[in-house]
């Protein structure tokens, strides 16, 4: 029997491991630091000057949208859409309308759909899914009491992964005590749909669809500071437009047009 003690590996192997180790160690505190811009205009309120990705976010609609919470979805559905990666969208009422999700850029090929039967079951899904490598992010659709215990388990989740968890808040009643209740999210939203301009601005009169606008109110930032924009919903590729001083005439292109703002 050889008792001989094998020689150590060279030292080229050694030091290979040891970078190996050290990029494996920074790659979590990176992606906690990740952001992603939404606006110029909009950045500046947010820690780090975008929405960081590493973390929970929740929104959840204003009035009678309160219930369905199709702006905020869409919201969030924008925002994931210029993630690479699939998306894992977890429900309690099977009622996503995914042509909608489709519109500001994220296609039913990219989302995932699980449908959980109760609350806990949609908080314990997500928590299992920012386990899982690979994704752009986890979405989970949230009625009524949001603990403050459950929320912090969503953003150790979200940090560790290095992905956002979104948390999409619906109730019954706009004035619900329950989403004003504080959690561990990172940005609270609040996300009220507004009436669409007319497609002709030279005939403010006259009916019709123009593009969809949105009250997008940051209730809660850590970090950050509350502020409220109107905006136009999110595009093709799911990036938030601009909307005009109203009455200012203007026919400057999209990029130069001044977003309306107040607080802060």
């Amino acid at each position: 029997m050889d008792l001989s003690i094998p020689a150590p590996p060279p030292a080229a192997v050694l030091q290979s491991l040891r970078d190996r180790i050290a990029r494996l160690e920074q790659a979590p505190a990176r992606a906690r630091r990740a952001t992603l811009p939404l606006h110029p205009a909009i950045d500046p309120a947010l820690p780090g000057g975008g929405l960081k990705l590493g973390a929970m976010h929740e929104a959840a609609g204003a009035g009678p949208d309160t219930e369905h919470g199709a702006a905020a979805a869409l919201f969030f559905a924008g925002i994931l859409a210029r993630l690479p990666g699939p998306v894992l969208w977890v429900q309690e009422h099977a009622d996503l309308f995914a042509p909608g999700l489709a519109a500001v850029g994220l296609p039913p090929d990219r989302v995932i759909y699980a449908e959980a039967l109760k609350p806990d079951a949609v908080l314990q899904a997500m928590e299992e899914g920012l386990r899982q490598p690979g994704l752009a992010g986890v979405v989970g659709e949230i009625g009524g009491k949001f603990s403050l215990t459950a929320s912090r388990r969503l953003q150790l989740a979200a940090e560790a992964a290095g992905i956002p968890a979104f948390a999409l808040r619906r109730s019954r009643k706009h004035d619900d005590p329950a989403l004003a209740a504080p959690t561990a999210a990172v940005t609270s939203w609040r996300i009220a749909a507004l009436p669409s301009p007319p497609p002709l601005p030279h005939a403010p009169d006259t009916p019709g669809l123009g593009p969809q606008r949105w009250r997008l109110e940051l209730v809660r930032c850590r970090g950050g500071q509350e502020k409220t924009w109107i905006v136009e919903a999110c595009d093709a590729e799911g990036r938030l437009g601009l909307v005009a001083h109203p009455g200012d005439g203007s026919a400057a292109p999209a990029w130069r047009r001044p977003l309306l703002a107040s607080g802060g």
